[in-house]
């Protein structure tokens, strides 16, 4: 590994920080996203929040209160040698409704004291602009990115944080997982659907106005500061065919292409012939302005971040036994077993999707998160022993190094995700864990928010302090 590289951990604004009335703070749209059984179909936007029981409960609101443990866990990411850390900014705290002419300054103040607080420790900030986030305003003014209005407002919060962190930040990411808005519109993206709506139109569309965005962000973020790195985000994972079935080996090439879509117009600046056939088959017809084309095929990003937990699997006539593996429907592998979660386990997997991202676009690439959702108990000595963490991110780390050193991927750094425990994305619950520090809360949000290091905090410090050398499981 190239001796600059990047180790750290990530977590998001969403599913950690918490705060969310504090100093100035705007309602955002994980203000209103429930645990329990209502929770999929308000991320899916086919419920209206507005409908939820007056005692429902919404876990992003406190999360693990990062807000007022910033100092804290940016310390304990300092004692595992972090070289970087990726996190997000909450929009509403900047820009409360979105649509101020001046941003909340107590909000930019606790980002600049966040951002000091990591450069003490030498810590390379890796901000996330855009994370599962909007003002909760925007989604009901205007329908969030169904409408174009929505551009300017999210240009000018990238004009105001690139301003004020031009001489502190060195690598922004537009927007997490931007294919997501597809498989979960709300959660992703603030998407809502009205009776009659044209469903896959709206997604596109949206889809449109948020990759112009990431594309004017570019242009402005160069202007401000040229040494700035601006990159996109997908979440990855290789698809495979079931079989040799040829019918199967096309379904895993359609299915690969899904996710490619987005990054493909971010990565070479325009929409590829497979994109615009499938609008011209379902009869859509985008709303592009006169400039959009331009734009996006002069402001390309400069590296591809990537999520990947897993590898998929299909079958082209839909048979078999399903698997889970985040909000991807996905054939049962035979050969793989799968975590609690039922997600598949693949770490070579990680290595093919990495060689196939660098062909594919030749651009660097950053792992900006990885890891393994579990249970885990507190020993009767008060520690936590979560070797099958550990199993999982060794394997998954050799992985990465053979794509690195064995294939020649070109690769920014790796930080694995949820470093410190926080509330699951997809199920809200605080019980399905990945950091490599435990965080006293239940799924009720019920806990004092102790922090308590695991094995495998011991364990990454290792290898974070060999460069990656030694991977091996400390007894």
């Amino acid at each position: 590994m190239r001796k600059d590289f990047l180790w750290g951990g990530a977590t998001a604004a969403n599913q950690c920080e918490g705060g969310w009335k504090a100093d100035g703070r705007g309602m955002a749209i994980v203000d209103v996203i429930p645990h329990g059984k209502n929770r999929m179909p308000i991320m899916e936007g086919i419920m209206d929040y507005r409908e939820l029981p007056e005692d429902t409960n919404y876990p992003g609101r406190e999360a693990i209160d990062m807000y007022g443990h910033y100092k804290e866990d940016i310390a304990l990411f300092a004692e595992m040698g972090f070289k970087c850390y990726r996190f997000s900014f909450s929009w509403s705290r900047i820009f409360p409704t979105g649509e101020e002419t001046e941003p909340n300054e107590a909000g930019l103040k606790f980002y600049e004291d966040f951002i000091d607080e990591l450069l003490k420790y030498n810590i390379e900030p890796v901000v996330t602009i855009c994370h599962f986030d909007i003002p909760l305003a925007l989604v009901e003014k205007y329908g969030s990115w169904k409408s174009r209005k929505v551009i300017p407002l999210f240009l000018n919060y990238c004009r105001v944080v690139f301003e004020r962190f031009k001489n502190k930040v060195c690598y922004w990411i537009t927007f997490n997982e931007i294919n997501m808005l597809m498989h979960l519109p709300f959660m992703g993206a603030g998407i809502r659907f009205s009776e009659g709506d044209h469903v896959l139109k709206v997604k596109y569309q949206a889809a449109h106005n948020e990759l112009v965005a990431s594309a004017m962000a570019v242009k402005l973020a160069h202007e401000i500061n040229p040494k700035f790195q601006v990159g996109c985000m997908l979440a990855a994972g290789s698809v495979y065919p079931y079989s040799c079935n040829p019918e199967d080996v096309w379904e895993s090439l359609k299915r690969d292409r899904e996710n490619y879509f987005f990054i493909d117009v971010q990565a070479r600046g325009e929409y590829p012939v497979y994109a615009k056939k499938i609008l011209e088959r379902e009869g859509i017809h985008l709303d592009i302005g006169t400039e959009d084309i331009k734009i996006l095929k002069e402001n390309t990003v400069d590296f591809i971040s990537l999520s990947y937990y897993n590898s998929r699997c299909v079958r082209a006539d839909g048979q078999g036994e399903a698997s889970g593996g985040n909000v991807f429907a996905s054939a049962k592998n035979p050969y793989l077993r799968c975590s609690q979660w039922g997600w598949p386990i693949d770490p070579m997997g990680l290595r093919i999707t990495l060689n196939a991202l660098y062909d594919r676009y030749q651009k660097p690439l950053f792992i900006v998160e990885n890891g393994l959702g579990a249970v885990d108990t507190i020993d009767e000595d008060g520690n936590i022993y979560d070797d099958y963490r550990i199993d999982y991110l060794q394997s998954h780390i050799k992985a990465m190094m053979d794509a690195v050193d064995e294939d020649g991927v070109d690769l920014i750094g790796y930080t694995p995700w949820g470093c410190v425990d926080l509330i699951s994305a997809t199920t809200g619950e605080m019980s399905k864990r990945y950091g490599f520090i435990y965080v006293d809360k239940d799924d009720m949000g019920n806990g004092t928010l102790k922090r308590i290091r695991k094995k495998s905090f011991h364990w990454y410090k290792e290898v974070i302090a060999t460069n990656g050398e030694n991977v091996k499981t400390i007894d």
